[in-house]
């Protein structure tokens, strides 16, 4: 059974920097693109970053670009997302998930169907 499980989140102030991991089990990680989404309360969950199967490609949406770094370790079955010089805005519940992958095996920030959204991991950036 798929599964992943977020971690990592807490409550930092501004300028700060956490890093979230997503552990993955129950599928072949190695052969799918993983993202990170996010959802502020009263919002829709939004794309914040992808990445490749091999991990040599990457996305990022505008508002975090330059600000956050995403990487895995396919021998560990995780995904990682390092946030630095956070901003109140950052503040949401962070998941992740398996997402589309283009003919030229770049990622894109829209899950896979068949993804069913975990508990994620709460980001609360505030003085």
């Amino acid at each position: 059974q798929l599964q992943l499980v977020e971690s990592g989140g807490g409550l930092v102030q501004p300028g700060g920097s956490l890093r979230l991991s997503c552990a993955a089990s129950g599928f072949t990680f190695d052969y799918y693109a993983i993202g990170w989404f996010r959802q502020a309360p009263g919002k829709e969950r939004e794309g914040v970053s992808c990445i490749s199967s091999s991990g040599g490609s990457t996305n990022y949406g505008d508002s975090v670009k330059g600000r956050f770094t995403i990487s895995r370790d396919n021998a560990k079955n995780t995904v990682y997302l390092q946030m630095s010089t956070l901003k109140p805005e950052d503040t949401a519940v962070y998941y992740c998930a398996p997402v589309l992958t283009t003919v030229q095996a770049m990622c894109v920030m829209i899950p896979l169907s068949f993804v069913s959204w975990g508990q994620g991991t709460q980001v609360t950036v505030s003085s």
